[in-house]
Order: C-alpha cells, then structure tokens, then sequence
C-alpha cells in the first residue's frame, strides 16, 4: 500500500506553488549519520556520481567530506533510486543531512512512490525522520518519513486548489 496518494497531495508536487527544489532534510545528525547514508547508497546499487566542482571523484568517507575547508570546491553527491528520480546531497554540515529532488521529476503516483520509498529508507537505516520543506521555508515540512509510523506521512493540510 502506498505511503500517500497522490490525489491527496499532489499540490505538494506543483511547481509553479511550491518551487521546484523542495528542500529534504535530516535534522540532528552527526558525520557518523552522513556516513550511514552513504554506505546505504553503496547497499542499495543506487547509482551515485560524487563531485567536488566540477571534478567527478569516487566516493570518498563523510568524514573526510565534511572536513573539506569552507573555501573548498562545492561537494555534492547524485544519487538516482531509479533511472529517471534525482536527488543531489550537499555536504554543508554535519548536523543536517540535506538534498534536493525536483518536483518536474515527482509527478503521479509511481514517482510518488519512488519518492516515498526513498524517504522510507533513509529514514529507517537513519532512526531519524526525514522532511521536506517546500522550497526555501524550511522549518515548514509538508510531508517527511515519521519515524513511529514507519512511513511517509503529511506534516501539512494540503491547499485547497
């Protein structure tokens, strides 16, 4: 059974009302959290493409990541659960894991799903809720993995279109 509907938050998905880069975030983590997240990536054989600038480099430890000098080239990490979802992690911190999906990418129900199981996975190798916020207003998520429930759940009422 599937986590939401997406007539039930399909609003949620509109770009034109929400932005198109929803913000997804981890709060309260730690480089040990970022470092589950990235052998998760490698348990799964989610296809993944780390870069610093504009450079393509293996997959390097978060440890080393997260200690890069703030002047450094910007590192980011692609992952695609499936062929055609994108999320790209920005390694700012180490206390929030944060990335970005595109919403043109999360359209109907089989994307929605895609995008829910992916929540569902960090969220559950994590121990930690998963949120997204629409974009730049974070601090108000909309929907996110809830930890208890042990799924994808709506953090909002949906807008009445």
């Amino acid at each position: 059974m599937a986590d939401l509907l997406w007539d039930d938050v399909s609003c949620f998905f509109d770009p034109d009302l929400m932005g198109s880069l929803p913000d997804v975030r981890v709060p309260d983590c730690s480089v040990e959290d970022w470092q589950a997240v990235l052998d998760l990536v490698e348990a799964k054989g989610w296809k993944c493409q780390y870069s610093e600038g504009e450079t393509v480099l293996p997959l390097p430890r978060a440890e080393a990541v997260l200690s890069r000098p703030p002047d450094a080239e910007c590192a980011d990490l692609r992952i695609w659960p499936t062929a055609d979802v994108l999320a790209i992690f920005r390694f700012h911190d180490a206390e929030v894991i944060d990335f970005d999906v595109d919403l043109r990418e999360l359209q109907g129900q089989e994307r929605l799903d895609v995008l829910c199981g992916f929540l569902r996975e960090i969220g559950r190798h994590l121990g930690k809720p998963v949120l997204m916020d629409p974009e730049g207003a974070c601090g108000h998520p909309v929907l996110g993995f809830d930890v208890e429930a042990d799924r994808v759940v709506l953090l909002a009422e949906p807008l009445v279109m």
